[in-house]
């Protein structure tokens, strides 16, 4: 008898996790050998079960999932990482992908694809809910003739660390919560924040955000939320 694959299960709401379990649990030949609330416990649990297979929300209270997403793979690159989300724009979905996540699963539509995500990841391949990958498709389509301008020369000159902390403050995240989520101190991100600022000649975080949109940074629909 072939030994079941394993399963860890990370999300902070007891009766979600409750209801993959009981998706997981139709298959034989699957095992949820853990359930995490946070990220912290994740890690701790990935570290010491290391299961075939992480199903992983992106909304966790102590971090992202994207975040723990790597730090998972950093433990082990054989770990399989599924998000399931109730997020589904797109710049959500491809920072999961870059990331690590070999999967992605809306939460409304989870009952119906989870087990087909499951077996094709643990297949070797990638996979991707219908509904976010249509919606994915219409963004793409949309964004043709205007595509992103990565060579603006300002831009180029930030350094890869502040790129990524313009586009967490394009996106609207405050001081201390971009502290959070790049395990940081406020007093690092304020100095990145006042290179951009200088770097770029700009003088407000939407003047920030106008100028990440333009060069197809970020979603501009994430600041409609």
């Amino acid at each position: 008898m072939a030994q079941k694959k394993t399963i860890l299960v990370v999300d902070d709401h007891p009766l979600f996790r409750e209801g993959l379990k009981t998706i997981i649990g139709r298959i034989a030949r699957y095992e949820v050998v853990g359930e995490a609330g946070n990220g912290r416990e994740a890690l701790r649990m990935a570290k010491w079960l290391r299961p075939d297979l992480v199903l992983i929300d992106l909304s966790l209270p102590d971090q992202s999932g994207i975040q723990l997403t790597r730090e998972i793979l950093k433990l082990s690159s054989k770990i399989l990482i599924v998000i399931v989300s109730m997020h589904s724009k797109i710049d959500y979905i491809v920072k999961a992908f870059q990331a690590g996540a070999v999967g992605y699963v809306v939460k409304e539509s989870v009952s119906e694809k989870l087990l087909l995500a499951i077996d094709t990841v643990l297949k070797g391949d990638y996979f991707m809910d219908t509904h976010v990958s249509q919606m994915v498709v219409r963004k793409l389509m949309g964004k043709q003739g205007k595509e992103v301008k990565h060579t603006d020369a300002a831009y180029g000159a930030l350094t890869p660390r502040e790129q990524e902390v313009m586009a967490l403050v394009a996106e609207g995240l405050s001081t201390n919560q971009i502290s959070e989520k790049l395990f940081i101190s406020p007093k690092t991100v304020e100095n990145h924040r006042s290179s951009i600022m200088r770097k770029l000649d700009l003088h407000s975080t939407i003047e920030v955000a106008r100028y990440a949109a333009k060069l197809g940074l970020i979603d501009i629909d994430l600041w409609k939320e």
